[in-house]
């Protein structure tokens, strides 16, 4: 019997803001008379380049784009209708679940997803509550659950994006933990309504497979990551300096590696680093091909590579 190969994919997409300014943010490195001079011809640059890219994930093992894309860095509603009527995206049946949330910057999580493949049964968000020394609310992006049905087989995807390392990786990881112990309540609810439920974890952790927070993920809910063998000294997600990162992962729970006719199972899983996401030359050669490095205008995708599993239909 043939089986069905399907791709699952999570990209960071590196600050995606429109053009306007938001009142109820802090949108002004990106506007068109900010110091970035974000507009609208750069804005529509990237809106097509990362189409090409998100239609082309894991196109190379399917034939067809992926069936769901997390997302991260989003601002709103407008620039994914902007993707998805984009050049590369307009003849392909996707919608997506957005919600706003609290984070300061406004950046947000989203879940795209193909619509002949895919129902949303129920979406809802759930807050990552952390604080900073004084006391006061860090606010920071929530975390998108999503149940719905993937080729006839209920699945929760969870999307993530957790603290930064901005202040200090040391510093901020109790922050990343309480993210992981947030994503774990959740994961409880969901066993809790159904001892047999298969999921889904994916995000920019901002950490690394062997990290605390993503350890304590992993051995709280019977986790599995394929990613952890994806980073080496010369292959990542993200690169600051000379060094490598996998912060971009996707998790699941073990059940995915049942093999029961007319169900969906763990096949492999890859990063989409070709090479038109690279930087092509200079110091950081091979690195993602950014949009911009500080205030310098680079017109790349992202400052990271998505990353994608394959799974099969028995």
């Amino acid at each position: 019997m043939t089986k069905s190969l399907f791709t699952v994919a999570f990209y960071n997409l590196e600050n995606l803001f429109d053009t306007y300014d938001d009142d109820l943010t802090n949108d002004n490195d990106f506007l068109p008379n900010s110091v970035k001079r974000w507009t609208p011809k750069r804005y529509h640059n990237k809106i097509r380049k990362l189409g090409f890219a998100i239609s082309n994930i894991g196109k190379a093992e399917t034939n067809e784009s992926p069936a769901l894309i997390g997302l991260a860095e989003v601002e709103n509603n407008l620039v994914l209708d902007d993707l998805l009527n984009s050049e590369h995206l307009a003849d392909k049946p996707y919608d997506y679940v957005h919600f706003d949330s609290p984070d300061e910057r406004g950046i947000d999580v989203a879940l795209l997803y193909d619509t002949t493949v895919f129902e949303v049964e129920v979406s809802e968000v759930f807050p990552v509550h952390i604080y900073d020394e004084n006391g006061s609310i860090d606010y920071t992006r929530d975390i998108l659950l999503v149940k719905g049905f993937l080729y006839n087989e209920m699945v929760y995807v969870m999307v993530n994006h957790w603290p930064s390392r901005h202040d200090g990786e040391l510093e901020t990881e109790p922050k990343r933990i309480a993210a992981a112990e947030q994503a774990s309540e959740i994961i409880q609810t969901i066993k809790n309504e159904n001892a047999e439920a298969k999921i889904l974890i994916m995000g920019d952790f901002n950490d690394d497979p062997f990290s605390n927070s993503i350890k304590h993920l992993m051995n709280s809910n019977d986790l599995y990551n394929p990613m952890a063998t994806l980073l080496s000294d010369d292959s990542g997600t993200t690169r600051h300096f000379d060094e490598w990162n996998l912060f971009d992962q996707i998790l699941f729970s073990t059940n995915f590696f049942e093999t029961i006719p007319n169900r969906l199972s763990f096949s492999s899983a890859a990063l989409f680093d070709e090479d038109f996401l690279k930087q092509y030359r200079g110091p950081f050669k091979g690195a993602p091909f950014r949009t911009y490095v500080g205030k310098k205008y680079k017109g790349g995708y992202s400052d990271h590579f998505p990353v994608y599993i394959l799974l099969e239909q028995n």
